[in-house]
Protein backbone atom coordinates (compact mmCIF):
# COMPACT_ATOMS: atom_id res chain seq x y z
CA UNK A 1 0.00 0.00 0.00
CA UNK A 2 2.80 2.38 0.78
CA UNK A 3 4.40 1.75 -2.70
CA UNK A 4 1.45 2.15 -4.06
CA UNK A 5 0.52 5.57 -2.90
CA UNK A 6 4.33 6.71 -3.50
CA UNK A 7 4.38 5.45 -6.80
CA UNK A 8 1.29 7.51 -7.91
CA UNK A 9 1.70 10.59 -5.56
CA UNK A 10 5.63 11.15 -6.45
CA UNK A 11 7.58 11.38 -9.60
CA UNK A 12 9.65 8.24 -8.67
CA UNK A 13 8.24 6.39 -11.40
CA UNK A 14 9.55 8.30 -14.34
CA UNK A 15 12.76 8.94 -12.60
CA UNK A 16 14.06 5.02 -11.90
CA UNK A 17 11.89 3.07 -13.77
CA UNK A 18 11.43 5.63 -17.16
CA UNK A 19 7.72 4.63 -17.33
CA UNK A 20 4.46 5.79 -16.51
CA UNK A 21 3.23 6.09 -12.42
CA UNK A 22 -0.32 4.93 -13.80
CA UNK A 23 1.54 1.68 -15.35
CA UNK A 24 3.56 0.89 -12.54
CA UNK A 25 0.59 1.27 -10.17
CA UNK A 26 -1.48 -1.29 -12.10
CA UNK A 27 1.45 -3.49 -11.56
CA UNK A 28 1.65 -3.18 -8.17
CA UNK A 29 -1.97 -3.21 -7.38
CA UNK A 30 -2.73 -6.48 -9.47
CA UNK A 31 0.15 -8.68 -8.01
CA UNK A 32 -0.93 -7.02 -4.47
CA UNK A 33 -4.44 -8.62 -5.13
CA UNK A 34 -2.80 -11.71 -6.72
CA UNK A 35 -0.81 -12.27 -3.46
CA UNK A 36 -3.93 -11.91 -1.27
CA UNK A 37 -5.55 -14.15 -3.10
CA UNK A 38 -3.07 -17.14 -3.03
CA UNK A 39 -1.88 -15.74 0.67
CA UNK A 40 -5.53 -17.16 1.41
CA UNK A 41 -5.70 -20.33 -0.89
CA UNK A 42 -2.55 -21.35 0.09
CA UNK A 43 -3.78 -21.05 4.37
CA UNK A 44 -7.02 -23.00 3.59
CA UNK A 45 -5.53 -25.45 1.42
CA UNK A 46 -2.64 -26.20 4.15
CA UNK A 47 -4.76 -25.65 7.01
CA UNK A 48 -2.61 -23.22 8.23
CA UNK A 49 -5.85 -20.75 9.29
CA UNK A 50 -4.84 -18.67 12.23
CA UNK A 51 -6.39 -15.62 14.57
CA UNK A 52 -3.50 -13.15 12.91
CA UNK A 53 -4.07 -14.03 9.75
CA UNK A 54 -8.32 -13.76 10.09
CA UNK A 55 -7.54 -10.16 11.28
CA UNK A 56 -4.73 -9.20 9.43
CA UNK A 57 -6.34 -10.18 5.84
CA UNK A 58 -9.56 -8.45 6.00
CA UNK A 59 -7.47 -4.74 6.75
CA UNK A 60 -4.95 -5.31 4.36
CA UNK A 61 -7.86 -5.84 1.90
CA UNK A 62 -9.56 -2.53 2.91
CA UNK A 63 -6.40 -0.54 3.29
CA UNK A 64 -5.11 -1.33 -0.04
CA UNK A 65 -8.70 -0.80 -1.46
CA UNK A 66 -8.94 2.76 0.25
CA UNK A 67 -5.81 3.91 -0.01
CA UNK A 68 -6.09 3.32 -4.13
CA UNK A 69 -9.58 4.86 -4.15
CA UNK A 70 -8.18 7.91 -1.99
CA UNK A 71 -5.49 8.90 -4.45
CA UNK A 72 -7.82 8.53 -7.43
CA UNK A 73 -9.56 11.20 -6.10
CA UNK A 74 -6.51 13.05 -5.80
CA UNK A 75 -5.48 12.41 -9.05
CA UNK A 76 -9.41 13.39 -10.55
CA UNK A 77 -9.84 10.20 -11.56
CA UNK A 78 -13.25 9.54 -9.08
CA UNK A 79 -15.38 11.16 -7.54
CA UNK A 80 -14.66 12.03 -3.75
CA UNK A 81 -18.47 11.74 -2.86
CA UNK A 82 -18.51 7.85 -4.35
CA UNK A 83 -15.42 7.41 -2.37
CA UNK A 84 -17.18 8.67 0.91
CA UNK A 85 -19.68 6.41 0.53
CA UNK A 86 -17.55 3.58 -0.13
CA UNK A 87 -14.94 3.56 2.71
CA UNK A 88 -17.72 5.15 5.17
CA UNK A 89 -19.83 1.77 4.59
CA UNK A 90 -16.57 -0.08 5.53
CA UNK A 91 -16.46 1.94 8.75
CA UNK A 92 -19.97 1.42 9.79
CA UNK A 93 -19.91 -2.23 8.96
CA UNK A 94 -16.48 -3.02 11.16
CA UNK A 95 -18.03 -1.14 13.40
CA UNK A 96 -21.39 -3.67 13.43
CA UNK A 97 -19.01 -6.45 13.64
CA UNK A 98 -17.32 -5.83 16.55
CA UNK A 99 -20.99 -4.93 18.12
CA UNK A 100 -22.08 -8.34 16.96
CA UNK A 101 -19.23 -9.55 18.23
CA UNK A 102 -19.88 -8.42 21.77
CA UNK A 103 -23.00 -9.94 22.07
CA UNK A 104 -21.65 -13.92 20.77
CA UNK A 105 -22.93 -13.12 16.87
CA UNK A 106 -19.93 -13.76 13.98
CA UNK A 107 -21.07 -12.14 10.69
CA UNK A 108 -19.27 -13.69 8.51
CA UNK A 109 -18.40 -11.94 5.19
CA UNK A 110 -21.19 -12.06 2.57
CA UNK A 111 -21.06 -12.70 -0.80
CA UNK A 112 -22.55 -9.73 -2.09
CA UNK A 113 -19.05 -8.08 0.30
CA UNK A 114 -17.04 -9.93 -2.36
CA UNK A 115 -18.40 -9.03 -5.08
CA UNK A 116 -18.12 -5.27 -4.07
CA UNK A 117 -14.79 -5.89 -3.81
CA UNK A 118 -14.58 -7.37 -7.40
CA UNK A 119 -15.96 -4.57 -8.71
CA UNK A 120 -13.79 -2.21 -6.73
CA UNK A 121 -10.81 -3.37 -8.08
CA UNK A 122 -11.80 -3.31 -11.67
CA UNK A 123 -12.75 0.22 -11.16
CA UNK A 124 -9.11 1.01 -9.63
CA UNK A 125 -7.18 -1.12 -12.57
CA UNK A 126 -9.86 0.98 -15.43
CA UNK A 127 -8.81 3.83 -13.95
CA UNK A 128 -5.30 3.85 -13.69
CA UNK A 129 -5.36 1.94 -17.38
CA UNK A 130 -7.60 5.26 -18.58
CA UNK A 131 -4.74 7.47 -16.89
CA UNK A 132 -1.57 5.13 -18.02
CA UNK A 133 -1.51 6.39 -21.63
CA UNK A 134 -1.11 10.41 -21.77
CA UNK A 135 -2.70 12.68 -19.67
CA UNK A 136 -5.92 11.54 -17.51
CA UNK A 137 -9.19 12.40 -18.82
CA UNK A 138 -11.17 15.26 -17.37
CA UNK A 139 -13.95 14.49 -14.71
CA UNK A 140 -16.88 13.45 -16.87
CA UNK A 141 -15.53 14.59 -20.18
CA UNK A 142 -15.75 18.09 -18.79
CA UNK A 143 -19.53 17.74 -18.62
CA UNK A 144 -21.15 18.67 -15.31
CA UNK A 145 -23.24 16.00 -13.28
CA UNK A 146 -26.08 14.99 -13.52
CA UNK A 147 -25.92 16.03 -17.13
CA UNK A 148 -23.59 13.58 -18.26
CA UNK A 149 -24.28 11.69 -21.13
CA UNK A 150 -20.98 9.79 -22.04
CA UNK A 151 -22.77 8.56 -26.22
CA UNK A 152 -22.44 12.40 -26.66
CA UNK A 153 -18.71 12.71 -25.94
CA UNK A 154 -16.98 13.14 -29.44
CA UNK A 155 -14.39 11.05 -27.96
CA UNK A 156 -16.24 8.67 -26.48
CA UNK A 157 -18.14 8.71 -30.32
CA UNK A 158 -14.81 8.49 -32.10
CA UNK A 159 -13.64 5.31 -29.56
CA UNK A 160 -16.58 3.55 -30.26
CA UNK A 161 -16.07 4.05 -34.81
CA UNK A 162 -12.59 2.75 -34.13
CA UNK A 163 -13.57 0.20 -31.77
CA UNK A 164 -16.31 -1.32 -34.78
CA UNK A 165 -12.82 -1.17 -37.57
CA UNK A 166 -10.39 -2.36 -34.98
CA UNK A 167 -8.36 0.63 -34.90
CA UNK A 168 -7.83 1.42 -32.06
CA UNK A 169 -5.72 4.28 -30.61
CA UNK A 170 -4.27 4.87 -27.03
CA UNK A 171 -6.91 7.61 -26.43
CA UNK A 172 -9.04 5.10 -27.26
CA UNK A 173 -7.77 2.91 -24.90
CA UNK A 174 -8.09 5.61 -22.09
CA UNK A 175 -11.47 6.82 -22.73
CA UNK A 176 -12.84 2.80 -22.67
CA UNK A 177 -10.58 2.52 -19.42
CA UNK A 178 -12.33 5.42 -18.12
CA UNK A 179 -15.98 4.11 -18.71
CA UNK A 180 -15.44 1.13 -18.01
CA UNK A 181 -13.85 2.42 -14.30
CA UNK A 182 -16.75 4.93 -13.75
CA UNK A 183 -19.33 1.84 -14.38
CA UNK A 184 -17.50 -0.14 -11.95
CA UNK A 185 -17.74 2.29 -9.42
CA UNK A 186 -21.22 2.97 -9.56
CA UNK A 187 -21.77 -0.73 -9.35
CA UNK A 188 -19.26 -0.84 -6.13
CA UNK A 189 -21.52 2.46 -4.77
CA UNK A 190 -24.51 0.62 -5.22
CA UNK A 191 -23.48 -2.84 -3.93
CA UNK A 192 -21.62 -1.02 -1.06
CA UNK A 193 -25.33 0.06 0.11
CA UNK A 194 -27.04 -2.64 -0.69
CA UNK A 195 -24.55 -4.96 1.34
CA UNK A 196 -24.34 -2.76 4.37
CA UNK A 197 -27.85 -3.26 4.56
CA UNK A 198 -27.83 -7.24 4.23
CA UNK A 199 -25.46 -7.25 7.02
CA UNK A 200 -27.32 -5.03 9.20
CA UNK A 201 -30.30 -7.38 8.48
CA UNK A 202 -28.29 -10.33 8.86
CA UNK A 203 -27.39 -8.80 12.38
CA UNK A 204 -30.92 -7.80 13.56
CA UNK A 205 -32.34 -12.09 12.30
CA UNK A 206 -29.72 -13.36 14.41
CA UNK A 207 -30.37 -11.12 17.40
CA UNK A 208 -33.97 -12.21 17.63
CA UNK A 209 -32.90 -15.72 17.41
CA UNK A 210 -33.22 -16.46 21.13
CA UNK A 211 -36.30 -14.52 21.50
CA UNK A 212 -38.25 -16.67 18.81
CA UNK A 213 -36.76 -19.98 20.15
CA UNK A 214 -37.69 -19.31 23.82
CA UNK A 215 -40.17 -21.97 25.50
CA UNK A 216 -42.14 -20.08 27.88
CA UNK A 217 -42.14 -21.51 31.39
CA UNK A 218 -45.58 -22.87 32.15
Amino acid sequence: MPLLVVVLLTPVADRWFGISSYALAIVIFLVASFTDILDGHLARRRNQVSTLGKFLDPIADKLLVSAALIVLVEKGLAPSWAVVIILGREFIVTGLRSVAAAEGIVIQAQSIGKLKMWAQCVAIVALLVAAAHGKPPVSNFGLEYPAFRFWEVPEVRTAFSNLTTLALTANDWKVFGYLVGRGALWVSVILAIWSMYDYFAYFMREKQKPAQTQVPSP
